[in-house]
């Protein structure tokens, strides 16, 4: 236990100083902002009020925000959350502890949904592409390894694999 909190308190104070060292700080996010970087992902990006609509690797994404209350929430549906079994149930809450990262297992409206959810003016445009990327590997991996795919642990194909798919998001969002 104390390799593990002394691995966290490193990672911490690593984060910190390059996040101090980092000049370059970007503006707060917005609707306008954010929806460029959705369009450079997707361009048939629809824009719906302050939601937006796209797909990414084959999956349809919805993106809510509520820029009153400074919130956005990316939503893949998975399923019908009814006819889930206490197993499965449990696999979703395990993997919202380590390999889901910063999406999330949800269930609203009987329904298992994949989601990334963060205050929406602090988000940075790497922050907004990974989230959406997790969400979408969250959502293909149910069943499977439930992952976001940006960490994987083991020496396996599947880290890499899960891994493309953010790297692909970020490269097309560089020009931003």
């Amino acid at each position: 236990m104390a390799r593990l909190l002394a691995a966290i308190a490193l990672i911490f104070t690593v984060t910190c100083a390059a996040a101090q060292d980092d000049p370059a700080t970007e503006p707060p996010m917005t609707l306008e902002r954010l929806g460029e970087i959705l369009k450079a992902l997707d361009p048939e990006t629809e824009a719906l009020g302050t939601a937006f609509q796209l797909t990414l690797s084959d999956v349809p994404i919805v993106i809510v925000t509520d820029p009153g209350a400074d919130r956005m929430r990316a939503m893949v549906p998975i399923r019908d959350a009814s006819a889930m079994s206490a197993d499965e149930l449990l696999r979703v809450m395990q993997a919202n502890f380590d390999t889901a990262l910063d999406a999330r297992y949800a269930i609203a409206q009987g329904r298992l949904w994949a989601t990334f959810i963060h205050p929406l003016s602090p988000l940075e445009k790497n922050q907004v592409i990974s989230g959406i990327g997790q969400t979408v590997n969250v959502a293909k991996t149910y069943g499977t390894l439930y992952t976001g795919g940006a960490l994987s642990f083991g020496g396996g194909d599947s880290g890499t694999l899960q891994r493309e798919l953010i790297e692909e998001l970020l490269d097309k969002g560089q020009d931003i």
